[in-house]
């Protein structure tokens, strides 16, 4: 279920978004250039280093602090798939929210959510996981950006999403309410998360929680800090 595009106007030229999809883009080719997996282990935010032990068959010693991490590891990336998926969300659904709160109260609002989704899957895992579970890297954007999806629906529960389904050999696109598209997507990670949380290798990697987090605290504070309702949906699709 990927989304392709949304049928909300912005007032104006939503730049804090772009500007944020342009510096995860060039993290990611400097990641791609010097090595992923290299720069993943060093910049990566690992939750063990907020309450250890970390597992040193896992974690290099030159690791960044855990509150270095927390900002360094919400621009990195640890495939091409993870950030395509991940810009293309942002891309569709940030400006409209960016455009409800206004650039500077977005941004930094933005950096909050992904600060609040890693907190979330450091408690799950901590609670719930052991020194291996712990120890591993945490990187990608998807945290914030699960805070942008938790406002947008809030925002814009009746826009609607054109969205690309496919199952093996069959592939489709329809439009879809932004409230079905959205609380599908919720409901994926909280059943994910059920495999991932005892062990988190059966989420191949995929910080379930984080998402979890991050959406409910875009659902619940955007009410707090958004200035204006975004514009209203167009009633008609328009040929592109």
């Amino acid at each position: 279920m990927i989304p392709l595009k949304d049928n909300v106007p912005t007032r104006n030229f939503p730049i804090v978004t772009v500007g944020l999809i342009a510096a995860n883009v060039a993290v990611w080719f400097w990641e791609w250039k010097t090595g992923v997996n290299k720069e993943v282990l060093h910049y990566g935010y690992y939750p063990c280093t907020l309450a250890g032990p970390c597992d040193p068959r896992f974690v290099p010693p030159d690791h960044l602090s855990w509150y270095d991490g927390l900002f360094t590891s919400m621009f990195m990336h640890a495939s091409w798939f993870h950030i395509g998926g991940n810009m293309l969300f942002l891309w569709i659904f940030g400006n409209n929210v960016e455009d409800s709160m206004g650039r500077v109260r977005f941004f930094f609002w933005y950096i909050a959510a992904g600060l609040a989704a890693a907190f979330a899957q450091t408690f799950v895992t901590l609670q719930y996981s052991d020194p291996v579970g712990s120890s591993i890297p945490n990187v990608g954007a998807s945290g914030a950006i699960a805070g942008v999806l938790g406002a947008y629906l809030v925002l814009l529960p009746d826009a609607s999403v054109l969205t690309f389904f496919f199952l093996v050999f069959f592939f489709f696109w329809r439009h879809i309410p932004a409230f079905l598209f959205l609380g599908i997507w919720f409901l994926l990670q909280l059943w994910e998360g059920g495999f991932a949380v005892l062990h988190p290798e059966l989420g191949g990697g995929v910080a379930f929680f984080a998402h979890i987090g991050g959406f409910a605290f875009g659902a619940l504070t955007i009410g707090l800090v958004a200035k204006q309702r975004p514009l209203p949906p167009v009633k008609q699709w328009t040929r592109s």
